[in-house]
């Protein structure tokens, strides 16, 4: 009986057997849980941060009639060079200033709820007319006894001069950022429109503000200028506009500081800036007059949204997942956002990909998760299975593809490893009485030079005492297996060393002989058959093939060369960009009649050094050289880490 190769392997008991029912299980179970997570506080702001950045993408400009900002900042109290605050009757000259200037309608943002000189009163009293709109404020006072709402209006004698009070109250949401249009019919905007003969339609409840960029991006003046504008304006400069004045500092103070009625806005996510009171009563006007303001999306909307998101991600994953379903997940939050985006450029209703995008990472990655731990189930299966008959990386490539389970194997190129501890046997004989220390021994020793191997890229073949077989380029491909096995083996030599170093301190320190250890490696770069050897019953994943025995050879023949290196032919080639190759001698391979050269790694070598080695290997071949010849000498100076190497051919030269 076959299972059905687009559903996943069903481990024993595993619960919701069948995949479209644990899909739907999964979209049943996010709905319930997002329709509890979007009642906490944590849920609200997420989504209000959301509309911060999509409604500030490319965000409109202010329209060409927005209002006109006379500030009250630096420049304006340096030249005035009066106690802020200022006397009343110098807004009063303001007033008249924009009249005779032709402004429209004008807001003083400035709440002038108490008297102050008559002299002063009275020039506001003379100014106030239906254009002049005075600021009122409404504070909720909280206490334990109770609630108090408190209105603050202009003096009473404004308005009956004709003068309009607009409150300039503004509600925050819990993250201190102004995003909520005001409720109040008698707002300040409002009645700025209504004094400058404007319709304006009060925005559904919640409805959220469009803003048009960072601070100071209306149109400003300095307080100072708008006293006098046929000196420092162009002419008709406030024609028909309607004006803003309030309290506006020119360099925007930074959001962890505060100011003076600066206010935290939807753009202040990307510039760390306050916006002024002032400037935030323009953008109200602006989207109230022209209908910018955008209105949240119905309950029923987003949960459509976030059902069809659900809906979606199930059928994303519904035969199976990988790493395409988190490339999936990625472009459906970006289709989210973007549809999200759309809705408030074009349309003016938000809704959030908040919710969407919750809904599809839960649905996709939860299905991702049950199909995680039913192949993680299988591979220990697999893994329980086998691990006691072949090597741990076998079973590895075993666990991601099961076909691989049998006998046979491939031609690759490999570089392959030996080494092996010189003298060694001497070694194990003197603890023949202490076989705990000696296997003590050659724990410290194997565990540094794996690590080595392992680290850089190799495979571990096998251990045969302290002899151990390597190789790169397989089972994983590695282009610079030849270099990595050149790299591992130097950092072999060092861990050797630093072993010694410990073994000194030790001796020293216990009174034990002292055991030196040295390594001889050879590697050489060939073709070779890589695949699982052995039997039906056991096998094992190691290479075979003359490179492989070269590369044995090399190991044991390192001693008669005097150098802990030897490297063949190919391997030379491949890693002689990076280090100073030295060919030191040709050997006859088993089963070829053509010598081949073998070759080590020099670390202090100049090029005359290497020229006069290579008029000496010269010699060596032609059989010019006898047993006092002086260049054995010469040349062990010009390269000591090659005096061994030169000693060794004095005394086999003929």
């Amino acid at each position: 009986m076959r299972s059905n190769p687009r559903q996943s392997i069903r481990a024993p008991g595993w619960p919701f057997s069948s995949r479209p029912v644990r899909l739907a299980v999964l979209v049943v179970a996010t709905l319930v849980a997002i329709s509890f997570l979007s009642r906490l506080p944590a849920w609200s702001l997420l989504e209000l941060r959301s509309f911060d950045y999509l409604s500030t993408v490319d965000d409109p400009l202010p329209p060409e009639d927005a209002p006109v900002i006379v500030a009250i900042d630096e420049p304006a109290l340096a030249q005035i060079n009066a106690q802020w605050p200022w006397p009343r009757r110098l807004h009063a000259d303001l007033i008249k200033a924009l009249r005779a200037a032709g402004a429209k309608a004008i807001g003083l943002d400035i709440i002038m709820a108490e008297p102050s000189s008559p002299e002063n009163d009275a020039a506001i009293t003379a100014a106030s007319a239906p254009d002049l709109v005075l600021a009122g404020d409404e504070t909720l006072i909280q206490a334990p006894q109770a609630d108090q709402l408190i209105r603050t209006t202009p003096m009473p004698q404004f308005t009956a001069a004709g003068a309009r009070t607009g409150i300039a109250s503004i509600e925050l949401s819990g993250d201190g950022t102004f995003r909520t249009i005001p409720a109040y019919r008698d707002g300040f905007a409002v009645m700025l429109a209504a004094a400058a003969g404007k319709a304006a339609e009060m925005p559904p409840a919640g409805a959220m503000i469009q803003s048009f960029g960072p601070a100071r991006n209306y149109p400003t003046v300095s307080y100072y200028q708008a006293l006098d504008p046929p000196t420092f304006l162009p002419p008709d400069f406030f024609r028909n506009r309607v004006v803003l004045v309030g309290l506006s500092l020119q360099n925007a103070p930074e959001i962890d500081k505060g100011g003076a009625d600066t206010f935290a806005t939807p753009y202040t996510v990307h510039t760390g800036k306050l916006v002024a009171g002032v400037e935030i009563q323009a953008t109200i006007y602006d989207n109230i007059v022209h209908r910018f303001y955008i209105a949240r999306g119905a309950l029923p909307l987003v949960a459509l949204a976030i059902l069809v998101a659900a809906i979606l991600a199930a059928a994303t994953v519904w035969r199976s997942t990988s790493w395409l379903t988190l490339a999936a997940a990625i472009a459906a939050i970006g289709v989210f956002a973007a549809a999200s985006f759309a809705g408030i450029r074009f349309v003016h209703v938000f809704v959030s990909p908040l919710g969407p995008s919750i809904a599809y990472i839960a649905v996709a990655f939860g299905q991702a998760a049950f199909d995680f731990a039913e192949e993680r189930r299988n591979k220990q299966q697999i893994t329980r299975a086998f691990s006691q008959y072949i090597s741990p990386e076998l079973v590895k490539r075993l666990t991601e593809d099961p076909s691989q389970l049998k006998l046979g194997g491939e031609r690759r190129t490999l570089s392959v490893l030996f080494s092996d501890v010189r003298g060694f046997t001497t070694i194990a004989e003197t603890m023949k009485d202490d076989p705990e220390q000696l296997t003590t021994l050659i724990n410290r020793l194997l565990t540094p030079l794996s690590e080595v191997v392992m680290n850089h890229g190799g495979t571990i073949d096998k251990y045969m005492g302290d002899c151990i077989m390597a190789f790169w380029n397989a089972p994983l491909d590695d282009p610079d297996h030849a270099m990595h096995a050149v790299t591992a083996s130097l950092a072999m030599q060092e861990e050797i060393t630093k072993l010694n170093r410990e073994l000194e301190a030790e001796a020293k320190a216990f009174g034990t002989p002292l055991h030196v250890l040295k390594m001889g490696v050879g590697i050489n770069t060939g073709e070779c058959v890589v695949g699982n050897m052995g039997s039906t019953r056991r096998f094992d994943y190691s290479c075979l093939g003359d490179s492989v025995n070269l590369a044995s050879r090399l190991e044991g023949a390192s001693k008669n060369y005097g150098v802990a290196l030897l490297l063949g032919e190919t391997t030379a080639f491949l890693v002689s960009g990076k280090y100073t190759i030295a060919e030191l001698d040709r050997v006859i391979v088993k089963g070829k009649t053509v010598p081949a050269p073998v070759f080590t790694i020099l670390h202090r070598a100049n090029d005359d050094a290497l020229a006069a080695h290579a008029l000496f290997l010269q010699a060596k071949y032609a059989g010019e050289l006898v047993e006092d010849d002086p260049r054995f000498d010469v040349m062990a100076a010009m390269i000591p880490e090659l005096s061994g190497y030169y000693a060794l051919m004095r005394f086999t030269s003929t």
